[in-house]
């Protein structure tokens, strides 16, 4: 069973994780802290006690947004421990997916939380304690909300992304999803997996795309269905990239 511990600045929404989390039968322990600071200081005498400690701790369900110390800081500070609990993001801002990935979160949970959404997260963890295996990050996938539901869209899913201001929207084969993800950080992010930027607007799996037109002085290509244009400064180190693809 699961020793949590549970970090809101916020007191009716940390009570809340606490019942849902005291309430699952896979938690043996839940309890709370008001700021990362304490959460510091409770995870370091943890630490210091041993994994089989009476203060051990297997995971952390942490806010991002809080005064002082953010959640994304203190997920950063673990990260240097020889053996840090695992950790859950537990937040209203869907925008820092991909660094909370990147700090090989093991999920992310968008409030309001509903009760199913963070069994499935207990699941995730208690599976991997359990295993005693290492946590996989997810830096994958992209938590999107539809309907109120949250789903992951795996980057391997996704043909192009359009850039909508400070949001992106994410186009696979079947539909697309609006996240509040800068194309350009986007772009940074997911360069060595093949997306090259081919547009102010457009960032494109280089492997999706089917056609590279050339019409006049005008480049486009084809990603299934979607025509799209190419800027003249991307245009040649596209199609350089294309022909070294294409001599594998």
């Amino acid at each position: 069973m699961l020793r949590v511990l549970a970090v809101d600045d916020e007191a009716p929404a940390l009570g809340e994780l606490l019942y849902l989390l005291r309430a699952d039968p896979r938690v043996r322990t839940a309890e709370g802290a008001g700021d990362a600071t304490e959460a510091l200081r409770r995870i370091g005498r943890a630490v210091e006690a041993g994994p089989d400690g009476d203060e051990g701790i297997d995971v952390v369900f942490l806010d991002i947004h809080m005064p002082g110390l953010g959640g994304l800081d203190l997920a950063r500070l673990l990260a240097g421990f020889a053996r840090p609990p695992h950790i859950v993001f537990v937040t209203a801002h869907e925008g820092f997916a991909v660094q909370a990935f990147d700090l090989e979160a093991v999920d992310y949970v968008l409030k309001p939380v509903r009760r199913e959404r963070l069994a499935e997260a207990v699941r995730r963890v208690h599976d991997l304690v359990h295993a005693h295996v290492p946590a996989q990050p997810l830096p994958e996938q992209i938590p999107v909300e539809l309907g109120g539901v949250t789903r992951f869209v795996s980057v391997d899913d996704i043909a192009y992304v359009e850039a909508h201001g400070d949001y992106a929207r994410l186009h696979t084969d079947q539909d697309s999803h609006l996240v509040r993800i800068p194309l350009s950080v986007l772009e940074e992010r997911w360069a060595d997996r093949g997306f090259v930027r081919i547009h102010r607007s457009h960032l494109v799996a280089l492997g999706r795309i089917d056609e590279l037109r050339l019409d006049g002085g005008a480049t486009s290509v084809r990603v299934g269905d979607a025509v799209l244009a190419v800027s003249r400064r991307h245009a040649r180190q596209l199609r350089d990239l294309l022909m070294r693809r294409a001599r594998r």
